[in-house]
């Protein structure tokens, strides 16, 4: 290789080398591969030169994208001007990695510079001595925020929202008001955040009176009371409401930000919309990963750590397994007269166990958006029923078919047909009723959903199909 050919371009490429990349996602993010051959060339102030040009979400991509002892490299080579903003765009399992390599002093460094709901969601999942060292090193006032952001509820909106906003008296005019904004702009204080939607009118007891979009200040003339051009129907949110409420709230009704008040209604921080999709994907990415029954992190998890939280689902599966041989283990003298039946069996447990999935998975994401609930229980269900039957119809005639066509016995396309019609049927009750079931119970039913629908629809499906074959063949 050439002096030349080892040249890297500001991206971190060859001369000549394809710029199209895709292991990344961002449009002119450094390519992984260009970090790599630095690592392993030792350039590091080159490296570090590079990256710190790069958004801290790309970053973080790279972090994820590198194997262990290269990421630990970079992490090392970053340590002495860490941002916390990386940390932030990081799933949780490999957060707690990177934390794991940085100082205390170091990691309150960083996260001195976030804002306040980043630092809590941060440090929230850290243990208490990890916390406590952490805290210890944060300014005062930004170690206060956060420790009361900390005794809001997980998944709250107390533990979601951000200390920072702007939040003027009512009796301001918007000449005022842009005048105070200016000037905390042109002396760099803290007390307006770089960025914001929404101005808080509140009143002498702090309780919001509604709020003022920026594009209404900027229309308004500067002699114009806040009070005459503000937005009084609101939409407070309690800091002990669930985040997944939030993420409705805010989808039902398209908000951009939204006022976090206390019990008496006082303002005490705000929900801007980019927190609320970090919420709706990290609820989707939860209920995906409870369906397959894998955990969070699993990615980044060692062999032996991903093998044991693995290990319990599937081990509840060999038990429904073995329920479903029982059942076929009834029927043994049967499958031994007709080897027909062996040969069939399979697809009707398999069609509806598909069809179960599909219902189910309506049925899961529909309690999740309060889409499906106790007033539309029945409509959902009876719809379900419906679907089964007249999916289980136009398959028993092609099953049937299929059925009698090969093996040449009526009989035995009646029982494949009829054995469908069931247990498509129950599918789509099941795949309704097990999920709802499981919500009225207070259990998440994208967690074991699956299993329960798993184990019924072998179950009726061997028992229709192998009880069916008994009494018509014999």
């Amino acid at each position: 290789m050439t002096q030349q050919d080892a040249e890297l371009d500001r991206e971190g490429r060859r001369p000549g080398e394809d710029r199209t990349d895709n292991s990344d996602d961002g449009a002119g993010a450094m390519p992984v591969r260009a970090v790599e051959d630095l690592l392993e060339a030792g350039d590091f102030p080159r490296l570090a030169a590079l990256l710190a040009d790069e958004h801290p979400s790309d970053v973080a991509h790279i972090l994820e994208q590198l194997g262990g002892e290269q990421r630990t490299e970079l992490i090392d080579l970053l340590r002495p001007s860490f941002d916390g903003e990386v940390l932030a765009y990081l799933p949780g399992e490999l957060r707690e990695e990177v934390i794991g390599q940085l100082e205390p002093k170091e990691l309150a460094a960083a996260m001195a510079e976030l804002d306040t709901d980043d630092a809590v969601d941060v440090i929230q999942d850290m243990e208490e001595e990890d916390q406590a060292a952490i805290l210890a090193n944060l300014p005062p006032e930004t170690r206060a925020l956060v420790e009361e952001g900390l005794t809001f509820p997980e998944y709250s909106a107390g533990r979601l929202m951000s200390r920072e906003f702007v939040s003027v008296p009512m009796f301001w005019t918007v000449g005022k008001l842009l005048d105070y904004l200016r000037a905390a702009a042109v002396s760099g204080s803290d007390e307006v955040p770089e960025q914001f939607y929404d101005i808080f009118i509140v009143d002498p007891r702090h309780k919001v009176a509604g709020t003022v979009p920026l594009s209404r200040v900027l229309r308004a003339k500067r002699g114009v009371k806040l009070n005459e051009i503000l937005h009084e129907d609101i939409h407070r949110i309690p800091a002990t409401m669930d985040q997944e409420e939030v993420a409705r709230l805010f989808r039902k009704y398209g908000l951009v930000s939204a006022p976090v008040v206390d019990g008496g209604g006082r303002l005490l921080g705000v929900i801007t919309v980019d927190d609320v999709v970090d919420v709706i994907e990290e609820e989707a990415e939860a209920d995906l990963l409870a369906l397959g029954g894998v955990e969070e992190g699993d990615l980044y998890r060692a062999v032996l750590d991903t093998t044991k939280s693995r290990f319990r689902w599937l081990f509840i599966n060999l038990i429904t397994a073995i329920v479903a041989s029982v059942v076929i283990g009834l029927f043994e003298a049967t499958i031994e007269q007709v080897v027909a039946l062996a040969v069939l069996m399979p697809i009707v447990a398999s069609m509806g166990g598909n069809a179960g999935t599909q219902t189910l998975t309506v049925a899961v994401r529909a309690l999740a958006t309060r889409e499906l609930s106790e007033a539309n229980a029945l409509r959902v269900v009876g719809k379900e029923v419906l679907v089964g039957t007249a999916n289980g119809v136009l398959f028993a005639v092609i099953a049937g078919l299929t059925a009698f066509a090969w093996f040449q016995d009526p009989l035995i396309g009646v029982v494949i047909a009829a054995a469908m019609v069931i247990n498509l049927v129950c599918a789509g009750l099941f795949g309704a009723l097990i999920p709802l079931g499981l919500n009225r119970l207070g259990i998440d039913p994208a967690v074991s959903s699956a299993v329960f629908l798993t184990t019924v629809t072998d179950v009726v499906g061997f028992l229709a199909f192998l009880g069916l074959a008994t009494l018509i063949l014999f």
